[in-house]
C-alpha cells in the first residue's frame, strides 16, 4: 500500500507546474479568483497592456525597487527583458499617452501590504519570503 500512495503523489506532483526553482513568487489579493496565471498574461498585466481580470474587475500590479534582485529575476523571466529595457518601454508609453508604470514598493513587506490592502492587486516577492493569510500565491504557467 505505501508504494501505491508514493506513486500517486509522484505522478500528481509531476503534472503540476513547479515554482520551487523560481527566485520569486507571484501574489494576489485573496479576492482574485483562480490559483494560476499564464506567463503571457502576467507580462501583459505588468506592462499595463491588460488592465482587467477575467471577471472584469481592475487589476493593480505593483513592482519592486529597480535595485531589488527579485525584480531583475521577475522582469527577465516574465517580461523577457532586463530592467533597463522595461524602463525604456515605460518612457515611450508615457511620452505616447501618459501611461504610468505600476507603483514601486521598496521591499517584499511593502508589496505584501499593498496587495493585501488593494482588491485586484498583484505583485511578486522573493520565494523565501513567508506569506501571511492576507495574500495568496498563484502559480505562473507557460
Amino acid at each position: 500500500m505505501p508504494i501505491f500512495i508514493l506513486v500517486v503523489v509522484v505522478v500528481a506532483g509531476a503534472s503540476l507546474p513547479s515554482t520551487a526553482d523560481e527566485p520569486f513568487r507571484v501574489i494576489v489579493h485573496p479576492q482574485v479568483k483562480g490559483n494560476q496565471i499564464p506567463k503571457g498574461t502576467l507580462s501583459s498585466i505588468f506592462l499595463k497592456e491588460s488592465t482587467r481580470w477575467g471577471d472584469g474587475s481592475t487589476v493593480y500590479p505593483v513592482d519592486q525597487s529597480m535595485r531589488a534582485a527579485v525584480r531583475e529575476a521577475f522582469t527577465m523571466k516574465v517580461i523577457g527583458k532586463p530592467i533597463e529595457g522595461v524602463q525604456a518601454y515605460w518612457t515611450r508609453r508615457f511620452v505616447e499617452g501618459r501611461v504610468w508604470p505600476p507603483p514601486v514598493k521598496q521591499s517584499d513587506g511593502d508589496v505584501i501590504s499593498y496587495v493585501a490592502s488593494t482588491p485586484g492587486a498583484i505583485g511578486y516577492v522573493s520565494s523565501t519570503t513567508p506569506l501571511p493569510d492576507s495574500v495568496k500565491s498563484v502559480i505562473v504557467v507557460e
